[in-house]
């Protein structure tokens, strides 16, 4: 390819995509012209997956793509074939596990290598440039596997045939269900409590990544009365909020650590790891009432404000980067000390490098000198022992070590900021809008709940429609898509349960509508089920029957949270939220029978099924419901009182109009006594519990129903 000419990628919406436009290889996008060509020369298809956010892709691009001898390798042998894994989760999913299926590996880049028919033979992660890090060079495999498909073509498709099989098996869960109890939340539990970390908190050893959906499970046994489960919460909140996994300047949390002790991190910064965590740190809040864990909500609410969220228009971003270039290895984030003296006066500079363990010798391999910011008790001091150690008043501590992050934060914008992909996902919006409803309501931050039922309005304005949901709402680049990618399981589900969100605190049904229309629209497009059928086996992650190019064609049932919650737990959820406000009996049978499909298999995927775990709770402890009529001020500090304790089983929803309610409820709210002041009643199934006026009288009901 000639310098300076665009690829076929120039064409392309995906920021990830279009930022190989001017690479030498002859990029294509996935789909069918790609594959009729490699069919028409008679050449196997190269497919890398990858991401914006992706450091080693970035590496992978530097070091190989845009080298012209590799790139001629490439262009002579290969059709190529880029994605965005963000963009296509479906194409993602199924090569990860070939990948894994072939040599044990998985990550980005995703490197495979496949038959003309889509059909992966061989594949593996990052390739050096050359032999090193006991891995091939990767023009010796390009040229290896270039010659197996020329000369070996029967050994190759014996390959392929035996990795697709191992695909479709791994994914099917057949014949693997059992029965829904307690036992089976408690197996959960246990797995997240035996591979705890004492000293460190969080979950195993390095490298280590929060697992959120496990903390809200802990979380909800802590609410329980589980001791132990409130320890293992309670630690691993507090030591992710004082690493460096945590940004102390500007809110919010990087994508996972790379040490035990949540120090050094990848920077990357996503979207569904922010909203999840939101929802933990709000649950912790709202559980066990430390101010710390409200602190932290706060400050990603505000990471995400300034960074993740198109506030004119409404909607969630995907991600930052981790990186301004490939040099700089989260240079952004990190500082040296003699950065942090240029910019603080020298009391706020005393205090910070004992606050933010600034040290001479600091934590990035880079560069010695440049410290990743954490406290104590990961490392640096508490207020208090700085305040004895330097003989100051407690309270002028805090105002200099507040002085100096504000300094520090502000000098930090002025450096070139790693790049924002501005695309909104689908599935990832439906997970922040959840995370705003849920924080916004516990912490009283009506700015927060705005803004997620304007960002659910623009997501049904643009994204859904007859022809179902999309997976895109609106690519960051603004260049707009040829054609549009299909929503997923997780898109229908996530959105769903946003939907009922926003019900429960605005009492629109114009939103609890919209959910049941959603929640249709996926049992008749995703369901392992034909109409009439009695029984279902769970939910494909893509509409099915569809079809598809190679490992498309094989069908999935996700389980593991992997890095999102399941697509099968969260559409379970969303069922059985429905059918508590319906009552009708297909929500309540099909969300059972989606947690019967796993049942038998799902203890072995322990911490990694938490999100199971929780619909799993509300399956069999049942739905309850507060629900809070009136809308003086007794009516917010009811359902202040409402929201404590999390539970995974609690819905708490405001009613301002008795003329719009759903099925179950129209059916009990009305015919109640009228009141002089707003009141709650609590309510499980078609019965309701006489109304209280006070939030001592609310937690008591609760706690008996407990």
């Amino acid at each position: 390819m000639s310098e300076g000419k665009e690829n076929a990628l120039g064409a392309a919406a995906s920021g990830y995509l279009r930022s190989a436009r001017h690479q030498p290889i002859e990029w294509m996008e996935w789909g069918e012209e790609a594959f009729a060509k490699a069919e028409r020369e008679n050449k196997p298809v190269l497919l890398d997956i990858g991401a914006v956010w992706c450091h080693w892709c970035h590496v992978m691009d530097r070091e190989s793509y845009e080298n012209p001898v590799t790139a001629e390798i490439i262009n002579e042998h290969y059709v190529a074939v880029k994605v965005d894994r963000d963009e296509r989760p479906d194409v993602d999913t199924r090569y990860q596990a070939a990948v894994s299926a072939i040599s044990g590996q998985g990550g980005w880049p995703l490197t495979a290598f496949l038959t003309s028919e889509g059909k992966p033979f061989f594949g593996g992660t990052y390739f050096p440039p050359d032999d090193r890090y006991g891995r091939p060079g990767f023009p010796r495999v390009l040229l290896t596997m270039a010659e197996a498909y020329a000369q070996k073509r029967d050994e190759v498709t014996e390959t392929a045939g035996s990795v697709m099989r191992a695909i479709e098996h791994n994914e099917s869960f057949s014949g693997r269900g059992g029965a829904l109890n307690d036992v089976l939340v408690d197996k959960l539990l246990d797995s997240a409590i035996r591979q705890f970390d004492e000293r460190n908190g969080g979950f195993g050893s390095q490298p280590k990544f929060p697992h959120p959906a496990a903390i809200d499970l802990l979380i909800d046994a802590a609410g329980r009365g589980n001791s132990r489960a409130q320890v293992v919460a309670e630690t691993t909140l507090k030591r992710m909020a004082s690493g460096g996994i945590y940004d102390q300047l500007a809110g919010g949390f990087h994508r996972y650590s790379v040490d035990e002790r949540w120090i050094v991190p990848h920077f990357e910064k996503m979207a569904y790891d922010n909203s999840e965590l939101l929802k933990n740190y709000a649950h912790a809040y709202a559980t066990f009432g430390n101010e710390e864990y409200a602190r932290v909500a706060k400050d990603i609410l505000r990471w995400m404000d300034e960074w993740l969220s198109d506030r004119e228009r409404g909607g969630f971003y995907a991600s930052q980067d981790a990186d301004d270039s490939l040099d700089d290895d989260g240079d952004y984030f990190t500082w040296t000390r003699a950065e942090a003296e240029a910019v603080l006066d020298r009391e706020e500079f005393l205090i910070a490098e004992a606050f933010y363990n600034l040290r001479a010798v600091g934590d990035m391999h880079h560069n010695p000198l440049k410290c990743v910011l954490h406290l104590s008790p990961v490392g640096g001091a508490t207020v208090e022992q700085i305040s004895k150690a330097l003989k100051m008043d407690i309270d002028r501590v805090r105002e200099l070590a507040d002085s100096a992050k504000q300094k520090m934060y502000a000098s930090r914008l002025k450096r070139k900021t790693p790049y924002v992909d501005r695309t909104v996902y689908t599935g990832w919006n439906g997970m922040c809008i959840s995370a705003y409803i849920q924080s916004g309501r516990v912490l009283g931050r009506a700015d927060a709940v705005a803004f997620a039922v304007k960002s659910l309005e623009r997501l049904l304005n643009e994204a859904w429609g007859e022809h179902g949901l999309a997976h895109v709402v609106a690519y960051g680049e603004g260049v707009a898509a040829r054609a549009q990618v299909a929503g997923v399981l997780e898109d229908y589900a996530f959105v769903a349960n946003a939907a009922l969100d926003v019900w429960e605190v605005t009492g629109e049904m114009k939103y609890f509508h919209s959910a049941r229309e959603i929640v249709d629209t996926l049992l008749a497009r995703f369901c392992d089920s034909e109409p009439g059928d009695a029984m279902s086996r769970g939910f494909f992650d893509t509409e099915k029957d569809k079809g598809g190019i190679g490992a498309l064609s094989t069908q999935r049932k996700p389980l593991q949270d992997a890095p999102t919650p399941a697509g099968n737990s969260v559409a379970a959820m969303a069922l059985l939220r429905l059918a508590a406000l319906t009552g009708e009996e297909l929500y309540e049978s099909r969300a059972r029978d989606t947690l019967e499909t796993f049942a038998g298999i799902v203890e072995h995927f322990g911490l990694y099924a938490a999100s199971y775990g929780l619909a799993l709770r509300r399956a069999i402890s049942g739905t309850t419901m507060v629900c809070v009529l009136g809308e003086d001020a007794a009516a917010e500090e009811l359902i202040a009182a409402g929201l404590r304790p999390f539970a995974a089983n609690k819905s708490v929803a405001w009613v301002r109009d008795m003329n719009g309610l759903p099925p179950v409820l129209k059916e009990t709210l009305p015919h109640l006594p009228k009141q002089e002041r707003s009141v709650a009643v609590v309510c499980r199934g078609n019965s309701c519990l006489p109304p209280v006026q006070t939030a001592t009288e609310l937690r008591t009901v609760f706690c008996a129903r407990e």
